[in-house]
C-alpha cells in the first residue's frame, strides 16, 4: 500500500471517528422533544445572552487589538518580544485558571474599587463578556497580526511617497490588503467566544436564566442527569462551530483564489 492509500486512510478514519460521535449524540433524542427543548424559553434564553456576550467581547477585542497587530507586525519598539510571548497565555493556561486569576484580581484593592465604583463583575453579564473578552484577545491579536505579516510594508511606503500620511496609508491600503485576514480572526474569535466555559463559569457562576451561557447551561443540565436537553444544546454548539468553520474557509478560499 503507498503513502497516498495511507494518508487517504488516516483522514477517512478521522472523518468516521467524528461522524460516529454526532450520529451517537443524536440518537439519544427523538425529533419532538428536541424541538421542544430547543424552543423552551431556557434554552432561547442561553442562545441569547451566549451570541450577545460574545459579540460585545469581539468587538472589544478588536478595538484592541487591531492597533496592537498592527504594531507588532510593523513597528520595532522596548518590550515587543516579551509582549508577543504574552499574547500566547490564553492558549498554554486553561480558561478556568485565567477566570481564577481574574477573580483574584477582584479581590485585591484595585478590584474591589473597580466593583465597588465602576462596575460589578463578578456573576453579572459583564462577567461573561469580560471572561470572553480575556480569553479571546491574545488570540485575537495574533491572527491580525499574522495577516498584517503578509502585507508588505513597499505599500504603504508607495502610498506616503505619493502624500499620504501613515493614518491615510493604513486605512486606504494595509486595512483593505488585510480585511480578509480581520474577517476570518474576528469570526473564529467569536466562535471561541460562544464556546467559552472555564473562565465564564469562574467569574459569572451558574445562575440559571441570568449568567447561563450554552456551554454553562450544558454543565448545569449535565449536573442533574438531563440528557435531553444537554443533547440539543451541545447539537447548537456543533452547528455553529461547523457554520464558522465553513464560512472562514470561504473567506480564506476567496483569500487564496485573489
Amino acid at each position: 500500500m503507498g503513502l497516498k492509500k495511507i494518508s487517504i486512510s488516516f483522514s477517512i478514519f478521522t472523518f468516521i471517528f467524528y461522524l460516529i460521535l454526532i450520529v451517537s449524540l443524536l440518537s439519544f433524542i427523538s425529533k419532538d422533544r428536541f424541538f421542544e427543548i430547543l424552543f423552551s424559553e431556557r434554552t432561547m434564553f442561553s442562545i441569547k445572552l451566549s451570541i450577545t456576550a460574545a459579540s460585545f467581547a469581539v468587538i472589544l477585542s478588536l478595538l484592541i487589538a487591531l492597533p496592537a497587530a498592527y504594531a507588532l507586525s510593523r513597528y520595532e519598539f522596548s518590550g515587543k518580544k516579551f509582549i508577543d510571548l504574552v499574547l500566547e497565555l490564553p492558549m498554554i493556561v486553561s480558561p478556568a485558571a485565567l477566570g481564577a486569576i481574574i477573580l483574584f484580581f477582584f479581590n485585591t484593592h484595585m478590584g474591589t474599587w473597580i466593583q465597588e465604583n465602576v462596575q460589578q463583575f463578578i456573576f453579572t453579564f459583564y462577567g461573561i463578556i469580560l471572561a470572553q473578552f480575556t480569553t479571546i484577545l491574545g488570540i485575537t491579536i495574533r491572527m491580525i497580526k499574522n495577516g498584517f505579516d503578509e502585507i508588505s510594508p513597499r505599500y504603504e511606503n508607495a502610498a506616503r511617497t505619493l502624500g499620504a500620511n501613515s493614518f491615510q496609508a493604513f486605512f486606504s491600503v494595509s486595512l483593505p490588503l488585510c480585511s480578509k485576514s480581520i474577517i476570518s480572526a474576528v469570526i473564529l474569535a467569536w466562535a471561541k467566544a460562544i464556546g467559552e466555559f472555564g473562565a465564564t463559569i469562574t467569574i459569572a457562576g451558574t445562575m440559571a436564566m441570568r449568567t447561563e451561557t450554552l456551554p454553562v447551561a450544558i454543565y448545569m443540565r449535565l449536573s442533574v442527569a438531563d440528557i435531553d436537553g444537554s443533547v440539543v444544546l451541545i447539537t447548537i454548539l456543533l452547528a455553529i462551530g461547523l457554520l464558522v468553520l465553513f464560512t472562514v474557509r470561504q473567506v480564506i478560499g476567496g483569500k487564496a483564489s485573489a
